[in-house]
């Protein structure tokens, strides 16, 4: 009789600590997911996902990877960009593509500083990598306006909303590394 009460304590504390308890990941992507519901935890974690270390990461570490999963896309996108300014005959649109193909460019460097500058783990550093990540927050809108100016369609609508969402992830995570002390709460 004193197996089965004892096993029915251990999983009332094993449940009790797991509620106490989540990932990082998790109340990160909660935390974010509250600010941002456009963008949503779902995506959020799946974001997180692309990099195995974001299972163990703290908050900085998950603030420098969400930097570079941002600087992949950023890449991807300028490659993207590269391919349909060579195929291009339009030399207005070049001129549009050319302007994307600049902040992309841009983000791809504020994006790898950025996490650097997270990784260093000081507060000035991390302060300096939000304003690079707020500057690359800025690429797809501006490539969508030299679209828009032009009153010509962009080709890059899909990677400009991707990247937006991916920045914006970024950045929010990298600001939670500053938290208001008010904000603190603890697990009884």
């Amino acid at each position: 009789m004193k197996a089965p009460l004892t096993y029915v304590f251990f999983l009332l504390l094993i449940s009790f600590s797991s509620t106490c308890e989540s990932s990082t990941l998790e109340d990160t992507c909660k935390s974010f997911a509250a600010g941002h519901p456009s963008i949503g935890y779902s995506y959020c974690v799946k974001t997180f996902h692309a990099d195995n270390m974001s299972a163990t990461a703290d908050a900085r570490g998950l603030a420098a990877i969400a930097a570079k999963i941002a600087e992949v896309n950023a890449n991807g996108t300028a490659r993207r960009i590269a391919a349909l300014r060579a195929s291009e005959e339009d030399s207005r649109r070049q001129e549009r593509l050319g302007v994307c193909a600049e902040v992309y460019s841009d983000a791809v460097d504020q994006l790898g500083e950025a996490a650097e500058d997270i990784a260093r783990g000081e507060d000035k550093s991390t302060r300096d990598a939000l304003t690079r990540l707020s500057a690359a927050l800025d690429a797809p809108g501006t490539c969508e306006d030299a679209f828009g100016e032009a009153d010509d369609t962009s080709p890059l609508l899909a990677e400009d909303a991707e990247f937006r969402k991916l920045a914006t992830i970024a950045l929010a995570v990298a600001a939670s590394l500053f938290p208001p002390p008010s904000t603190l709460t603890k697990c009884l």
